[in-house]
């Protein structure tokens, strides 16, 4: 259990912590204020200011139109509720020790009336609101977690059309796209693939994802095995994707945008009822994009469609249904690679010029993904409830052309390739959650209680090895780009690999308990039994492995300000390997370990949110291999930073998101025949990166036009633990100009407006300034 150990200093120090916030809140006799505000009509009302006046205590409705106010002395106060542009609302509530005052009132207007305000008053940016992230009921402040939300919202204002604008709103994300195809994310100095779908396992692999359907994204830091499993979490975290749900109303809204490079996209979300009492509600998305590269070959071509089916059974009993069909056909970034004396040291050494490609756009790649999910939710109680998931994933490669140029100098490359595909892979996933929460007296108490199983299968077939080289390229002469013809001329026949079939059965869970409503203790433990399939001379292997979790939080401001501190762990299973002497040896499963510790603020009624946290990330038990090809698992690397995030509203239409993240991933302990790399650090982990935007919408005259201006900036990094190669640092600046109306809204972004030459982490070069326009309609 070396991986649960503690130093008594560390020990001593919680156990003092406890006893002094228990010590100081237990005797503190306070009461509770909860409810619902609706429409005239019964539905929710969101954004709805709640004050008691005459005191401290306020706050603002959810998205469910549900509020809540702890903390509150004794008293006899009047409740007041408003909404910009209708009548004020008043009632008398008294509140008393240790109980709570429910309180449900209706604005007095019209449901037409209330949608054009829900319209012009969007979903705040700061909402952390969230049952996936803890897998039940808990608040940002209660959490002891660090994790980002970003909404749709927000990259809508920054006229995104693809993931990678969307996810550069988190600190310290840094995205990725490989050269085989698929997207993944850099945080906390590892790789973190999108691999979550409203808390179930999904599959971008290969295939990209579209954001056409997504409603938010949830980025949960730090080793996540623990609730997610080794599947849909890395030790860097897990990014989540929440997608839009059907609602009780008709509406449609319709998007187009277009600008540099010959880029157009078209977006499409229709909403309705399907019966007249709004018990199947339905919802289509759809987005179709097509764009250029910016350089002279190079193209993207998207297709996503996303059907969405909500059937209220009874009361009780709700069911969600969606899928989700996305077909790619694209040109790949290259992986370039430098000799040990071509004397290239980084990307911008290489004199190809900036706008111009290697490769022709008919030596591109061909996916599809197919996935289906479905979600049933059976309210036992009023405190219990059972949600039963089911999803299965299919991603599928037609062909993936690769092409591997090596820098023998800064002018002249030599070019291998090979082909991936055909690749099918497949997912399916079971789980069941109870969820439930009771109170003791001055304990509260939630508990998340499931059972997973998974299954993943696949078939891969591909040219066995990169080619030898068959052509140089000096590109200071006038060359034509390397065309198919020209990779199919030189690949050997396609090899199937043998499939791989594996089964993994799960148990977890979690339970916090509260103490008065300011200290929240968590304990968490995941048990994962994994097995592998032997297939053709592929031996199978089983491996079990033990996820625990422990948080604490303290609540020194009520609702406001948190202290919290964490143990999360993480794994990865890993195949046996042939010891010289023929033995097999099976390791255990890939360990790593987080330490963290933080401040959490939600100041101000809500209008300012701000996390910082200093985390520790280490894995001691890496596979490695020695001098005398003897394997060993004592491998050591130590990832280490701190993380701040900053969002605000201070005041209405002024919204900012900035945040900062510094890291350090090194590599502590390697084989003995890499030991010029130990201390080094580790690829793809930029040291610091910087986010920030921040935009404006008149309130009075012109209401509704607004502008907006960001920056990001990456710190250099290495393409290997060699640290020989590395990617320059680079900031990039954007910045929007808008004017929405409840049903239209017009927008102009410029992206890069310095016109900066950069590379992604992976050294392919990024766009230069680029235009876009958009337009969409609600009817």
């Amino acid at each position: 259990m070396k991986h649960l150990s503690l130093r008594t200093s560390q020990f001593l120090f919680i156990i003092s912590f406890l006893f002094t916030a228990i010590s100081s809140i237990a005797q503190q006799n306070h009461g509770k204020m909860k409810g619902q505000i609706t429409t005239s009509d019964g539905e929710p009302a969101a954004d709805v200011n709640i004050i008691l006046k005459n005191s401290k205590y306020g706050t603002i409705t959810n998205d469910d139109g549900v509020f809540e106010i702890n903390r509150i002395k004794p008293n006899t106060y009047t409740l007041q509720i408003s909404l910009a542009g209708y009548e004020t609302s008043e009632q008398v509530v008294t509140v008393e020790d240790n109980k709570t005052a429910t309180v449900n009132l209706q604005l007095k207007v019209s449901n037409k009336e209330l949608q054009e305000v829900v319209i012009n008053n969007r979903k705040s940016l700061l909402s952390k609101k969230t049952e996936t992230v803890a897998r039940m009921p808990l608040k940002n402040l209660e959490n002891p977690q660090v994790y980002n939300v970003i909404h749709k919202e927000l990259f809508q204002e920054q006229v995104a059309i693809d993931i990678t604008t969307a996810m550069r709103n988190a600190p310290g994300v840094v995205p990725l796209n490989y050269p085989s195809g698929g997207f993944a994310l850099i945080f906390r100095g590892f790789t973190v693939g999108i691999n979550a779908r409203n808390g179930m396992e999904t599959l971008s692999g290969r295939s990209s994802v579209g954001i056409a359907n997504i409603e938010r994204i949830e980025i949960l830091k730090g080793p996540s095995g623990t609730l997610f499993g080794s599947s849909a979490s890395s030790f860097g975290g897990v990014v989540n994707l929440v997608t839009k749900k059907p609602f009780e109303t008709t509406a449609t809204e319709v998007g187009y945008t277009a600008g540099s490079y010959g880029t157009n996209m078209l977006t499409a979300d229709i909403n309705t009822p399907l019966t007249k009492d709004k018990k199947v509600l339905f919802r289509l998305n759809v987005g179709v994009n097509k764009a250029k590269s910016f350089l002279d070959y190079g193209y993207s071509n998207t297709l996503s469609f996303t059907p969405s089916l909500t059937f209220k059974a009874t009361d009780k009993l709700k069911f969600n249904i969606d899928a989700e069909l996305y077909n790619a056909k694209s040109t790949k970034p290259l992986y370039p690679g430098a000799s040990a004396t071509s004397g290239v040291t980084n990307p911008a050494d290489i004199k190809l010029d900036y706008k111009k490609s290697l490769v022709h756009d008919d030596a591109d790649a061909k996916s599809t993904a197919s996935k289906a999910f479905v979600q049933s939710e059976y309210q036992i109680s009023d405190n219990w409830k059972s949600t039963t998931l089911f999803s299965y994933v299919s991603e599928n490669v037609e062909y993936s052309y690769q092409v591997l140029p090596t820098w023998t100098s800064p002018t002249t490359a030599t070019i291998r390739a090979t082909m991936f595909g055909p690749i099918s892979s497949n997912y399916t996933n079971i789980q069941e959650n109870i969820n439930g929460e009771f109170k003791t007296g001055i304990l509260s108490h939630k508990i998340v209680a499931g059972v997973n199983y998974r299954n993943y299968s696949d078939t891969f077939s591909s040219t066995p090895t990169p080619t030898a080289p068959f052509r140089t390229i000096d590109v200071t002469t006038n060359f034509v780009p390397v065309r198919k013809k020209d990779i199919d001329a030189v690949l050997l026949a396609p090899v199937i690999r043998a499939g791989r079939d594996e089964h993994t059965y799960s148990a977890y869970a979690s339970y916090v308990m509260g103490i008065a409503e300011r200290l929240h203790i968590m304990t968490s433990l995941r048990l994962d039994d994994f097995e592998r399939k032997q297939s053709g001379t592929v031996l199978g292997y089983k491996q079990t492995s033990v996820s625990p979790k422990f948080g604490l939080v303290f609540e020194v401001l009520d609702d406001q300000l948190s202290l919290f501190g964490n143990y999360m762990n993480g794994f990865q299973n890993i195949a046996p390997v042939n010891q010289p002497d023929g033995a097999q040896f099976v390791p255990d499963p890939l360990y790593a370990n987080q330490w963290e510790s933080g401040i959490k603020a939600e100041l101000f009624n809500k209008k300012l949110s701000t996390t910082v946290s200093y985390y520790e990330i280490t894995n001691d038990n890496a596979l490695i291999r020695q001098a005398d090809l003897v394997y060993q698992q004592d491998g050591k690397q130590v990832s280490k930073g701190v993380e701040f995030e900053f969002l605000a509203n201070p005041i209405s239409g002024l919204d900012i998101t900035a945040g900062y993240a510094y890291n350090d991933n090194r590599i502590e302990k390697t084989s003995d025949v890499n030991k010029a790399i130990e201390g080094n650090k580790a690829a793809d982990a930029p040291e610091h990166v910087v986010n920030f935007w921040v935009s404006y919408k008149l309130q009075n005259k012109l209401k509704g036009l607004g502008a907006g201006f960001g920056a990001n900036y990456v710190d250099e990094s290495y393409l290997t633990t060699a640290n020989t190669f590395y990617i320059p640092s680079y900031t990039i600046y954007s910045a929007t100009v808008f004017y929405e109306q409840p049903t239209w809204r017009v927008g102009l972004k410029i992206d890069n407006l310095t016109n900066e030459k950069y590379w992604s982490t992976w050294a392919a070069p990024q766009a230069p300034t680029t235009i876009l326009g958009s337009l969409s309609f609600k009817f």
